[in-house]
């Protein structure tokens, strides 16, 4: 090929490189907690192949309803498969729009540099509730949404360990600076999404419950009915889904759907 071919092939991809990213469009991403690092690592990847800008809002799933209820646009939503259930069925969210992305159980966490217990059984678990000093989770009654908080309280009633356990309980959502608690020494031990523990500093991943105790919570992604442009957000669903992105997922601590079933 002539260097003047050449330059011509160059011009035309630049080109073309370019009509794309003219085309670009802004998503705006409303996302509970869990999903939101995994989601805004594979945001990045998707931005970088096709030139849309996407921005997070990430909340309780109430106070992302509340927004929506308000009136408050968003190209896509990623939140507890009820919570999308039951927004699609209210006409919030476009019908046969939602795609279940991932997956995240709980955990243990202390602070940094701790030992890190035994939580390798149910029994070992109870041992833990008894022995620890304080004891943090979300709260099941928060405005914002306690799905997590509420499946916590839930399993210690059954074990029989809810009055052990209310003198030395505060309740506070991950978001919320939960897991902050434990990291600056305030708590001994929180109960959070895993996907939660993991972004914070000063903390320990000490693992997740014995399969008898666990509670998964399902994410969906989801476009609001109304959206004017949805092709660029149903593409970003999408990538969440892409077997390439599933390194996003397991680093932030969540199963990516198809590799949990």
């Amino acid at each position: 090929m002539s260097a003047a071919s050449a330059i011509r092939a160059l011009s035309a991809f630049v080109f073309v490189i370019a009509a794309g990213f003219a085309n670009a469009a802004d998503i705006r991403v409303f996302s509970s907690g869990a999903p939101a690092g995994a989601a805004r690592a594979i945001a990045a990847d998707f931005a970088g192949r096709t030139g849309h800008h996407l921005t997070f809002m990430v909340d309780q799933p109430a106070v992302i309803q509340a927004h929506l209820a308000s009136g408050e646009k968003a190209d896509v939503v990623i939140l507890p498969s009820p919570v999308v259930t039951m927004l699609t069925g209210t006409g919030v969210l476009t019908a046969g729009s939602s795609v279940e992305v991932a997956r995240v159980g709980l955990g243990v966490v202390v602070r940094a540099g701790a030992a890190l217990p035994d939580i390798s059984d149910v029994a070992a678990f109870g041992q833990l509730l008894r022995n620890a000093h304080s004891i943090v989770y979300p709260d099941p009654a928060e405005t914002g949404g306690g799905s997590a908080g509420l499946a916590v309280a839930r399993m210690i009633d059954k074990l029989g360990f809810t009055e052990t356990v209310r003198p030395k309980l505060k309740v506070k959502s991950a978001i919320g600076g939960g897991v902050a608690l434990v990291a600056d020494g305030t708590v001994e031990i929180g109960i959070f999404n895993i996907s939660e523990i993991m972004p914070v500093k000063g903390v320990a991943l000490a693992g997740s419950l014995p399969a008898e105790l666990q509670n998964y919570i399902v994410f969906d992604a989801a476009i609001p009915k109304g959206n004017p442009a949805p092709e660029p957000a149903a593409g970003f669903i999408k990538s969440l889904t892409d077997p390439a992105e599933r390194p996003a997922w397991l680093h932030a601590g969540l199963d990516p759907i198809d590799a949990a079933h």
